[in-house]
């Protein structure tokens, strides 16, 4: 390792304490070894402790315990390392495999350059985006007790610009604006039952009042077949986390996500965020999404839902809306205020999602609203 001794043996312990975390173990029992061994007899050793079996793709392990071990520790010199790395974490969210769950390679690496990274200017972490949100994904999802400090991103704030104005349909949730740029090809046939059942009531209705004034009837009856059309309650919306993103094959302009939304599988869902979002920006981000629109391709990609975005007044920014904090994903969000049962599936032939977005709004604190 291309460090001084006592660097070397900080490192060294820095690993220890986040590997011995990652299997449950006491560091205290190998701090003793610290001193004289290298990284990869440290690993092995906590490994057979730990009473786990060396990983199938051990190879890998290995290629980044040689990566941490010849990290530079001088502050100039290891920017080539994290440019490296930054490269590598470009397509994936964890150093090994296509999944999302940390392993000790990745426990291994943030531990040698944690240092490195907290110590770099502004500018020069702009210039690591895939490093920076490896590195926030690893703190928040691995435990790595107090031995590491925090590393707290700038991320770029959305402030709305809609406040003095947030009654105009065009500053609404971009609901809107994801149903103009992304509108699902196939139109369900669901409903058809629920049409007919409509119309026999207002046949009984319009029946059984018909010597009580029926020319009040019948427009009471229409308003309330127009409200409960015009219901946000009508729309499933739900927390999602997106675990996977990546460009559309044949459309420069979408992105395609795979949702975690608290089901037995993720769902795919096509957005029109190219222009607004990187696949890296939205990967591991927690969004909300309506879930009962009814399965369609957009450009020959399969699309299971539309998330939820909001925009400026000029549509130059657009971002997907943040869920209350602690909602997990699956959970629903409602409207304070607003009861009923979503739609199974809604039926584009009704117009709903066009009927109801433009009344989604964000009010001037940034909060999603629904005005009726």
């Amino acid at each position: 390792m291309a460090t001084n001794g006592t660097s070397d043996i900080k490192r060294k312990q820095g690993i220890v304490s986040s590997l011995c975390k990652h299997f449950s173990l006491d560091p205290k029992a190998f701090s003793s070894q610290v001193p004289g061994n290298d990284i990869k007899t440290l690993y092995i050793n906590i490994l057979k402790s730990s009473g786990k079996e060396s990983p199938q793709n051990n190879d890998e392990v290995m290629k980044w315990i040689a990566f941490a071990d010849s990290f530079p520790g001088d502050s100039k010199a290891c920017y080539g390392g994290l440019n490296e790395l930054n490269t590598d974490l470009a397509k994936k969210s964890v150093l090994l495999g296509n999944g999302f769950t940390p392993s000790e390679a990745d426990v291994i690496v943030f531990s040698v350059i944690h240092s490195s990274v907290i110590a770099l200017s502004t500018p020069e972490k702009e210039k690591l985006p895939h490093v920076m949100r490896w590195m926030d994904y690893i703190q928040n999802s691995e435990d790595l007790g107090a031995h590491f400090e925090k590393i707290l991103l700038e991320k770029p704030v959305f402030e709305p610009q809609m406040a003095k104005a947030a009654a105009k349909p065009e500053v609404t949730s971009s609901a809107k604006g994801t149903v103009q740029n992304t509108k699902i090809a196939d139109k369900p046939d669901a409903e058809k039952n629920a049409k007919k059942s409509d119309s026999a009531d207002a046949k009984k209705k319009a029946k059984g009042d018909k010597e009580a004034v029926p020319e009040k009837k019948a427009p009471e009856k229409e308003a309330s077949d127009k409200d409960k059309e015009l219901s946000v309650s009508l729309l499933n919306i739900q927390v999602g986390l997106i675990r996977k993103a990546w460009k559309h094959p044949s459309a420069d302009s979408l992105l395609v996500e795979e949702i975690d939304v608290g089901e037995a599988k993720v769902r795919q869902v096509v957005s029109g965020l190219a222009k607004y979002c990187s696949p890296e920006d939205l990967t591991n981000r927690r969004v909300v999404l309506i879930t009962n629109v009814k399965p369609g391709k957009l450009r020959d990609v399969m699309s299971e839902g539309l998330v939820l975005c909001a925009s400026n007044e000029d549509h130059t920014k657009v971002e997907p809306l943040l869920p209350p904090e602690g909602a997990k994903p699956g959970e629903p969000i409602s409207f304070s205020g607003i009861d009923g049962k979503p739609e199974d599936v809604l039926n584009p032939k009704k117009k709903q999602l066009e009927k109801i977005t433009p009344n989604l709004f964000t009010d001037e604190k940034g909060v999603a609203t629904f005005k009726d």
